[in-house]
């Protein structure tokens, strides 16, 4: 009977291995929107609240979209029937069409294939994007989720900087002078690049600065001269007030949606033309 017990041990060993193995990876979870195939886990997992991926849209050429990124790996488990390439694609992309979204590319066959959707930028969030790579006739499949946003600036520029910018190139441009949106009232993540703006200035008593302000092409091209206006004087007013700067020593300019650096067709574009540029006089 002990090779028996043995035997069954193995067995028992093996059953617990593969019900492990079949764990979702550490730290891992779902995409807020999409939930996974029944009886498939999370192999893999990659995250970060700004990344990029080239989604297929034809042939020749992908769309690289930046934004808020997922890439989720799932496997079918040990045992578990597993769905057909084509039902898990479309599981995926009937659902963003659904939604209002466009499904742009489907090739898939029964051994895998490749099939991409996109959704419409709505209030507050960018255009999202979907791509679900399927293999081994549907006992894996990939997850790509690019959701359209801009890049927090996470590393300021030092007065230094700004002043060889000024020198070498007579202007430079900043993009993260930030304010409420269609307002120009200074958010207070502000303060930090204004302040380098002050030692600027104070380190260099002879400079003289024109401010000028632009905006994307969101709203009525008026509103937005307006707007582009309004943002340069309030930098103006917070630099004067704040860092005892002559107010003789700056002016301002504001330029609307009228000289545009990036695509107005994305978040990512959109954000570089809402900037502030500084002049040097």
């Amino acid at each position: 009977m002990r090779p028996l017990r043995l035997i069954a041990t193995l067995f028992a060993t093996l059953a617990l291995a593969a019900s492990a193995f079949a764990q979702d990876v550490e730290g891992s979870k779902d995409h807020p929107m999409f939930s996974r195939m029944p009886s498939y886990f999370i192999s893999g997992y990659d995250a970060s609240d700004f990344g990029s991926y080239d989604f297929n849209v034809n042939k020749d050429e992908p769309k690289k979209v930046e934004g808020r990124f997922w890439h989720i790996q799932f496997a079918i488990k040990e045992g578990a029937k597993k769905a057909g390439p084509l039902q898990i694609g479309r599981n995926y992309t009937d659902l963003i069409v659904k939604r209002g979204g466009t499904k742009v590319v489907e090739a898939l066959d029964s051994g895998g294939g490749t099939t991409t959707a996109s959704l419409p930028a709505s209030a507050g969030k960018g255009a999202l994007w979907l791509q679900i790579d399927v293999s081994n006739d549907g006992d894996n499949y990939d997850l790509f989720v690019v959701e359209e946003a801009a890049m927090v600036q996470d590393v300021e520029l030092t007065a230094g900087q700004i002043a060889d910018a000024l020198k070498t190139k007579g202007r430079i441009a900043l993009h993260n002078i930030l304010f409420d949106t269609g307002k120009a009232t200074l958010k207070p993540e502000s303060g930090a690049p204004l302040a380098v703006i002050g030692d600027l200035l104070k380190a260099d008593a002879s400079l003289k600065l024109e401010i000028q302000g632009h905006t994307d092409n969101v709203g009525a091209a008026a509103a937005n001269l307006k707007l582009s206006q309004d943002r340069a004087a309030a930098v103006k007013a917070y630099v004067v007030q704040t860092f005892a700067i002559a107010d003789a020593r700056l002016s301002t300019a504001g330029f609307g949606d009228t000289k545009p650096v990036a695509d107005n067709k994305t978040e990512s574009g959109r954000a570089q033309n809402r900037r502030v540029e500084l002049v040097k006089r």
